[in-house]
């Protein structure tokens, strides 16, 4: 049966970037397998589909062109704006595979609220694994599972950053090196960022939200209580993105602005 979906473009800076969306926001009807076949179709980032059931909070799945996502922040953010802006009015969270989530709008764009307790490991291999996909040597590293494990990888200097070119798809892959976040502080309330999840069927991503809400959790299990960062993504691959990032009390909230590009018609 017809049905339109969203596109949009979360976390932009004003009118320009950010990464694109799919909302579909009736999936009745959709199985898992549909939901897959129209995020490969539409081969943005991720695409999210909402479920409602009588009585209960809205229930969200999220699906990138390889695999569904137990939380992607970028989706979250997208269909927070979708249901805040359009409506229905009274809804102040959503439900993804990983948890419950707390949904606002933000100025231009919206923002979500999400629980800190994700486990936080050390990662003695990050050097080796670094190396091997071409990135530069960690500062530090972390892993922290989103719960899909990330590793975190600290660089000396944003430049470094911006000027890395990582090996090809395929040496990802077979390295074992998906959900990598690269990251260095510009200031000491900017962090520039690169994410690359080939295994996901996104080689480079251009604003990751989880990843930020992962590096809160690095950095609350580091000892830092609270914080807030913004985070520059997308550059490198010509979707220049923010993402506002602040933390305290055991949550982590994340937003930008969104912009909808169009409303398409989907045939299914």
């Amino acid at each position: 049966m017809p049905r339109h979906c969203y596109i949009l473009r979360v976390f932009t800076r004003g009118d320009e970037g950010g990464n694109h969306l799919g909302v579909v926001t009736d999936s009745t009807g959709l199985t898992a397998e549909s939901m897959q076949a129209i995020a490969v179709d539409l081969g943005f980032s991720e695409t999210i589909f909402l479920e409602w059931e009588q009585g209960e909070i809205p229930r969200v799945r999220i699906f990138t062109p390889g695999t569904e996502l137990p939380f992607a922040g970028h989706p979250l953010v997208g269909m927070a704006w979708i249901l805040k802006q359009l409506g229905p009015g009274g809804l102040d969270a959503i439900r993804c595979r990983a948890f419950d989530v707390a949904i606002r709008l933000d100025g231009e764009g919206a923002a979500i609220d999400v629980p800190l307790d994700q486990r936080v490991r050390s990662a003695p291999e990050a050097a080796s694994l670094a190396a091997a996909v071409h990135l530069p040597e960690p500062v530090s590293a972390r892993w922290v599972d989103m719960p899909v494990p990330y590793l975190l990888i600290e660089a000396e200097s944003p430049e470094i950053v911006a000027s890395t070119t990582p090996a090809p798809e395929q040496v990802f892959q077979e390295a074992g090196a998906d959900m990598v976040y690269l990251y260095a502080f510009a200031s000491p309330g900017t962090v520039r960022a690169r994410f690359f999840a080939p295994g996901h069927g996104v080689f480079e991503d251009p604003a990751t939200g989880s990843a930020a809400v992962a590096l809160a959790t690095a950095r609350q299990a580091a000892g830092e209580a609270s914080g807030s960062l913004l985070v520059g993504q997308g550059t490198e691959i010509g979707h220049p993105s923010t993402i506002h990032l602040e933390w305290r009390d055991g949550q982590a909230g994340i937003g930008g602005t969104v912009r909808r590009d169009e409303v398409r018609w989907l045939d299914i």
